[in-house]
């Protein structure tokens, strides 16, 4: 009966063991491979690039910051949402993602916004909404 007990908790130790070391193993929805999705993406973000710098500057400048302007690094800008505005095939589109533009040089984040862009037919880029949502300490140089 002893040796039954000791080799029961042997047994349920060991499994809490086993299951508490999977746990610790960080869970990241940060691709690990490339895909095609991925590919798109990216293309994305590189051609809309250039119009976010230029809204998120039209808001930082000069109430936010006045020594630098924005800057967006492509790989990190998360997507909320994607959706056809005009139906199945219609190419008027709008995606929204969150973004932490960064002082460009040493890439220290001054803030967080969420952004929604229209993108149609013809190359049309569009800022449908922007909404500030922190700003954050820059520090200063001493």
């Amino acid at each position: 009966m002893l040796i039954a007990f000791i080799l029961s908790l042997v047994f349920i130790l060991s499994l809490i063991l086993i299951t508490s070391n999977q746990t610790t193993i960080p869970i990241t929805d940060e691709p690990t491979q490339d895909s095609e999705e991925l590919r798109l993406q990216d293309m994305l973000m590189v051609i809309l690039t250039p119009y976010i710098e230029d809204d998120l500057n039209n808001y930082y400048y000069p109430e936010i910051v006045n020594s630098f302007s924005p800057h967006v690094a492509p790989w990190n800008i998360e997507v909320i949402e994607t959706r056809r505005v005009n139906e199945f095939r219609g190419f008027q589109l709008q995606i929204t993602f969150e973004i932490e533009p960064t002082d460009g040089g040493h890439w220290i984040p001054i803030g967080k916004d969420r952004m929604t862009y229209e993108i149609s037919a013809g190359a049309t880029v569009k800022l449908i909404n922007h909404t500030h949502l922190k700003t954050y300490e820059y520090p200063t140089e001493s």
